[in-house]
């Protein structure tokens, strides 16, 4: 798309505007860094648009507070005391990490608080409650058989409004990127991680 314009232009009776103005499933996979950062990239461009943002975090632990999270906080407060922006809410749906195993010893509970936060989502949707949805880490669920995908694309693809959904995560199930609007696969190529360093605060969190 050479400075944002189509390449093609497809016979399907919408107009330009109709086009431009149609809710974008997006995915974000792959096993390189940055498919959260870039989700709540957007996020915060949904904010600045007057959209309001929800982020339903799956798997990373209840208790552990991410950088993002602390600056689309800050960013709903600062619509509530001046009405810039829009309101954001964040939920967190796991009590584990993005690297737990399906067979892990509370595996039985981590997949019921993934099922119970897909079910949040599917009722959020139903009555257009936000325009914009992160989805953070969801293709884990997906990929452990949790939560059903045909389900999930099912309800993503019927979903009313103007509703904008971003989805991260490694190895999204096929028929999750079939359904989508946007795909973007992020690959590694370095890593610190690769010659033994240690995450760093403000680099990966």
């Amino acid at each position: 798309m050479p400075k944002g314009v189509p390449t093609s232009i497809p016979d399907d009776g919408l107009t330009t505007r109709q086009r431009r103005n149609a809710p974008v499933l997006a995915v974000n996979t792959g096993d390189g860094k940055g498919k959260s950062t870039a989700a709540f990239g957007m996020a915060m461009r949904a904010w600045n648009a007057g959209m309001s943002v929800a982020v339903f975090q799956f798997v990373k632990s209840a208790k552990w507070r991410v950088g993002e999270e602390s600056a689309l906080r800050a960013l709903g407060e600062v619509h509530t005391a001046t009405g810039q922006g829009a309101p954001v809410s964040w939920f967190k749906m796991g009590s584990g990490w993005s690297w737990l195993r399906a067979n892990d010893a509370a595996a039985a509970d981590h997949a019921q608080a993934a099922r119970d936060g897909w079910r949040e989502i599917a009722r959020c949707l139903a009555s257009e409650e936000h325009d914009f949805y992160v989805l953070d880490e969801f293709t884990y669920p997906l990929d452990w058989g949790w939560i059903d995908v045909d389900e999930v694309v099912s309800v993503l693809s019927q979903r009313p409004g103007r509703q904008h959904v971003i989805i991260t995560g490694r190895r999204a199930p096929a028929k999750l990127i079939d359904a989508a609007d946007l795909v973007t696969e992020m690959v590694k190529v370095k890593h610190p991680m690769d010659a033994g360093r240690k995450g760093q605060k403000g680099i990966e969190w």
